[in-house]
Parts: C-alpha cells; sequence; structure tokens
C-alpha cells in the first residue's frame, strides 16, 4: 500500500465543519495580527505583565492598539485581566490555559522556522538571483 502524501494527510485533518472553519480563520486573523504575537510571546515568557510593562515590552504599540489588542484576547478567551481595588488602579494580564495552548501551537512555528532557516534563505538568494536576471535579460 503505497503512503500518503503529506498534502494527503494534511487534508485528513481537516474536520470540514463550516462553523470550525470560521473559527479557525477568526482565530488565525487573530494571532496573524503582530501585536497579538508579541503580546503572547511577552505573556509567556513573563508570566504576568501589568499595562505598562506590556507596552514597554512591545517596541512601536500605541496605547489604543494595546487596548485594542488586550480586549479583542480578552474576549477570545486568551487572556484574564485581574483588577486590583487600589489607587493608583493596578492591572494584570496573564494568558489562559488556552492562550497557553495557542503559544504552544505557535512553537511549532519556530521550530519550522529554525529547522528550515537555511533553506528559506537559499531560496530567497536564489529568488533575488530570478528577479535580477529577469530585469537584465528584458
Amino acid at each position: 500500500m503505497p503512503e500518503k502524501s503529506l498534502r494527503e494527510e494534511l487534508l485528513q485533518l481537516r474536520p470540514g465543519d463550516p462553523a470550525v472553519d470560521r473559527l479557525v480563520e477568526e482565530i488565525i486573523g487573530r494571532v496573524a495580527d503582530k501585536w497579538t504575537m508579541l503580546l503572547i510571546e511577552v505573556l509567556t515568557e513573563q508570566e504576568c505583565c501589568r499595562f505598562g510593562e506590556l507596552s514597554r515590552a512591545c517596541s512601536g504599540i500605541s496605547q489604543k492598539m494595546l487596548t485594542q489588542t488586550l480586549r479583542a484576547m480578552e474576549r477570545d478567551g486568551l487572556v484574564t485581566r485581574m483588577v486590583y481595588p487600589v489607587v493608583p488602579p493596578k492591572v494584570e494580564y496573564r494568558l489562559t490555559d488556552l492562550g497557553l495552548g495557542l503559544s504552544k501551537a505557535f512553537c511549532g512555528v519556530w521550530l519550522w522556522a529554525e529547522a528550515n532557516r537555511e533553506t528559506i534563505e537559499q531560496a530567497r538568494r536564489d529568488y533575488a538571483e530570478r528577479q535580477e536576471s529577469e530585469k537584465a535579460s528584458a
């Protein structure tokens, strides 16, 4: 019996449920955002952070974007927001188990990138050379 191709294996992993497909598209949209990924990384490493700490860790993020991203992550169940009744208010953020699970899933991307870095870099060099050759021959 011939072995299944990687494409066949991957296609069998997909459940084919339209509701799951929509959810996956929504989650990819959420985590494909660079700020969400960066916040997941920071909160995985630091466990618990205050707003200002997250702002400093995410160089270039505006206060408005940080607030919007944290709210969206909280709505999706990826982070918890703990407000302490003190003056001035103290608010801490941490990943939920769901957020940690997503962080773990994306560790696979880092592992894949590490394992394939040389191949990707070579493909980029080859592409750049082809582009130069096409420009020169045009």
